[in-house]
C-alpha cells in the first residue's frame, strides 16, 4: 500500500487450489504478471471465450453475501480477500485466472493470497502511478452506520463494529496503511460468522464450503475453533481487510482517511458510487519520481471513471 512512483506487477506466475465457501466446489486459481495500466482482471478459463472481468467497482453485480463482479455473461464471486492482498502489497497490475465462478476461500483471510504473491515476487514497472487525493470530506450515512473519507496527509483507515455478542461487542481500530502493517497486522484476520447464521445458510444451499478451517464460528458463548482467535480483536481486523478489498475497486490508491462504522460490502459499494459522484471533493495526481508522494492504498491502476 505504499505509494511509490512506479506501478508494480508480479514477477512470475503462481497457482493454488481451494474450495469456494458458498459453492463448495474446488477451484484452481492462477495469478500472473500483467502490463502497465492493465489493472487487476479476472479470467474464467472454464467458459467459452475465456471472459475477462476487470476488478472495478462499476463491474460489481452483487454484494449480498460477498463482493461479486460480472461481465461478458460471466461472474466472479468472493473477490474481496484476494483484492485486499493485491492492494495490501501494492500490486497494480495482475491477471487472475480461475476455473470456476468463486475465488477459493482458503483459510478465510487474505494471508494465503498474500504469501502466494510473495512467492511470485513483485516487479516494478516503467509506468507512473496515479492516486486519488481527497481534498474535502465525503460521507454516506444510513441510520447509525456510515462510511466517510477525510483529507489526510497519510493513508489510514478507522473501522468500528458493534455486535450483540459477548465475545465481539464494540471494537474499533485505526491503522496506517502500508505494506508491512497490512502483512503483519491485517492479512491473517479471518472472516467470522455466528453458528445459527451458518446453519441457516447451509439449509438454503449456501456456505457449502464453509468449515472451521476457513472461518471463525461463534456460538452464543464461545469460539468453536479449537485454536481460538489469531488476534484479540480479529473481528474488527477482518472488517478492515474487507474494506481494503472493497475500496481497491475504485481503481487507484487513495490518499485519505477512511472511516467505516458498522459497514459491510453492500454499504461500502454504495459509498464507492457516492465517491465517484462527488468529483469536486478529490483530484487525481500522477506520482513522478521527483514528487515523492508516498503511502496510499494500492488498487488497480486503471481507474473506473
Amino acid at each position: 500500500m505504499d505509494i511509490r512512483p512506479r506501478q508494480k506487477t508480479l514477477a512470475k506466475t503462481v497457482s493454488c487450489c481451494g474450495v469456494g465457501v458458498h459453492s463448495g466446489r474446488r477451484v484452481r486459481l492462477t495469478l500472473g504478471p500483467a502490463p502497465v495500466s492493465f489493472g487487476i482482471r479476472f479470467v474464467r478459463t472454464d467458459l467459452p471465450g475465456r471472459p475477462e472481468i476487470p476488478g472495478l467497482f462499476n463491474r460489481v453485480v452483487d454484494t449480498s453475501l460477498a463482493t461479486v463482479i460480472g461481465g461478458e455473461g460471466a461472474i466472479v464471486s468472493t473477490i474481496e480477500h484476494l483484492m485486499a492482498a493485491f492492494s495490501g502489497l501494492s500490486i497494480d497490475n495482475a491477471i487472475v485466472e480461475l476455473d470456476g465462478y468463486e475465488v477459493p476461500i482458503m483459510d478465510g483471510s487474505a494471508g494465503p493470497f498474500t504469501r502466494l504473491i510473495r512467492e511470485a515476487g513483485v516487479k516494478e514497472q516503467a509506468g507512473s502511478r496515479c492516486v486519488f487525493m481527497v481534498n474535502d470530506p465525503i460521507e454516506l450515512r444510513e441510520g447509525d452506520r456510515y462510511v466517510a473519507i477525510l483529507p489526510s496527509q497519510t493513508p489510514k483507515i478507522t473501522c468500528t463494529i458493534d455486535f450483540k455478542h459477548p465475545l465481539v461487542g464494540q471494537q474499533s481500530l485505526t491503522v496506517d496503511l502500508d505494506d508491512q502493517i497490512f502483512e503483519r497486522e491485517i492479512c491473517d484476520a479471518r472472516t467470522f460468522g455466528f453458528l445459527h447464521e451458518v446453519e441457516f445458510l447451509k439449509r438454503m444451499g449456501l456456505a457449502r464450503g464453509g468449515a472451521l478451517e476457513n472461518a471463525v464460528v461463534l456460538t452464543p458463548d464461545r469460539v468453536m475453533n479449537e485454536e481460538g482467535l489469531r488476534y484479540e480483536d480479529e473481528f474488527v481486523r477482518h472488517k478492515i481487510l474487507d474494506c481494503i478489498g472493497d475500496f481497491s475497486l475504485l481503481g487507484m490508491p487513495i490518499m485519505g482517511h477512511v472511516i467505516a462504522h458498522k459497514s459491510g460490502h453492500q454499504f461500502n459499494h454504495l459509498f464507492l458510487e457516492k465517491f465517484f459522484s462527488e468529483k469536486c471533493a478529490w483530484e487525481t495526481l500522477t506520482c513522478f519520481d521527483s514528487q515523492g508522494v508516498r503511502g496510499a492504498w494500492a488498487g488497480n491502476s486503471a481507474a473506473a471513471v
